[in-house]
C-alpha cells in the first residue's frame, strides 16, 4: 500500500501540528504499518483515500485518532534499568535526606505513553515500603495521547507487557490477573495519576518536581522545539531536582538551564547550583558547536 508525497507531506504536517513532533525519514517507512489497523476499522480502501477524508474535514475526530496511530508508543516495565538504579543510587537518598521535613516527593514522567515508566516508578517506592512510611510519593504520568493515557489509567497489561521488564517474583507481588491479563495493585496505583499534557505546553506544577523523566521524547523534535521543551523542563524542576533523559539524548547544545551531574552521569541538574553541574559540560558544548 503507497502513499503519494503529498499526502505523507499533510500528516507530517498535521502530526507537528498537534504534537510537536516530526515524521522523520527513520519513520516514515512506519506510516503503513501504523494506520493498517484504522484503514480497516474504517472501512477506508487507500491512505491516500484516507488523507482526502482528512483534508475534507467531514471527521474531525479521524485526525485525532490518525495521530494517534503515528506516535512511537515504545515502552515497557524499567525500560534500561541502569538509569533506575542511578535514581535509586543517587537521586532518592539525597531526596529523602533534603525533605525529611516535609516528607513529600513530587515526581513527572513526561511521555509517560501507556504507564509502564509509572508503575515502574511505583515500585520502587513500594519495594522500600518501610523507608518511605509516612511520606507522601505524588507521581504523575503524562503524555499526547489521549488513547495511551486511558490505558495508563487503567494500569492493566498483557501476559507479554508484563513480561518485559519484570520477574516472575515483581508480577505476582504487584499485580492482579485480570480478564485482559495482569492489572497493578492498588499499592502501586494509589501514588500515580496521568494527565493529556504536551511537552511543550507549560509545565503541569512549576518549579514542583524532585525528579522529572522524560525519556526518548525529545528525539522527534525540532531543534527549536528541543530548547523549548528544556525550558518547561526546567521550569517544573525544584531548583534541586533531578531530570532522567534517555540513553540517545543529551541537554549539550540545547540549553544552558541543565548539565550533566557529577556524580551521577545520566541524571541532570539545573546549572543554578554550579558545583553540582560537571564541570566537563562548558567544554562539551563549546566542542559540540565547534562540530556543528
Amino acid at each position: 500500500m503507497q502513499i503519494s508525497d503529498s499526502s505523507t507531506r499533510i500528516l507530517a504536517g498535521l502530526l507537528e501540528a498537534r504534537t510537536g513532533q516530526q515524521l522523520t525519514m527513520s519513520r516514515r517507512w512506519r506510516i503503513e504499518t501504523a494506520l493498517s489497523g484504522l484503514l480497516r476499522e474504517r472501512a477506508i480502501g487507500t491512505l491516500d483515500e484516507l488523507i482526502t477524508i482528512l483534508v475534507m474535514g467531514k471527521e474531525p475526530g479521524l485526525s485525532q485518532m490518525v495521530v494517534e496511530a503515528l506516535l512511537n508508543n515504545e515502552t515497557y516495565f524499567f525500560r534500561d534499568r541502569a538509569p533506575f538504579d542511578l535514581l535509586q543510587r543517587y537521586a532518592l537518598p539525597e531526596l529523602a535526606q533534603r525533605r525529611a521535613k516535609a516528607k513529600r516527593l513530587r515526581i513527572w514522567s513526561a511521555g509517560c505513553s501507556t504507564g509502564q515508566e509509572v508503575y515502574s516508578l511505583a515500585m520502587l517506592f513500594a519495594e522500600e515500603a518501610d523507608k518511605w512510611r509516612g511520606w507522601t510519593i505524588d507521581i504523575l504520568g503524562t503524555d499526547v495521547s489521549t488513547a495511551c493515557i486511558d490505558r495508563a489509567r487503567g494500569g492493566a497489561y498483557t501476559q507479554f507487557e508484563v513480561q518485559r521488564g519484570l520477574g516472575i517474583n515483581q508480577t505476582i507481588k504487584w499485580f492482579e490477573e485480570c480478564p485482559d491479563g495482569w492489572r497493578a495493585v492498588e499499592e502501586l496505583r494509589r501514588p500515580v495519576r496521568f494527565q493529556v499534557h504536551n511537552i511543550l505546553e507549560s509545565a503541569p506544577h512549576p518549579g514542583g518536581f524532585d525528579i522529572v523523566l522524560c525519556r526518548n521524547v525529545l528525539l522527534y523534535l525540532s531543534p527549536e522545539k528541543k530548547t523549548l521543551s528544556f525550558e518547561r523542563i526546567a521550569s517544573a524542576m525544584a531548583e534541586d531536582g533531578w531530570l532522567m533523559l534517555g540513553a540517545g539524548e543529551t541537554v549539550i547544545g540545547q540549553t544552558s538551564k541543565l548539565g550533566a551531574d557529577i556524580n551521577a552521569r545520566g541524571l541532570y541538574r539545573l546549572t543554578g547550583d554550579g558545583s553540582r553541574i560537571e564541570k566537563r559540560q562548558s567544554h562539551e558544548r563549546r566542542a559540540s558547536a565547534a562540530g556543528a
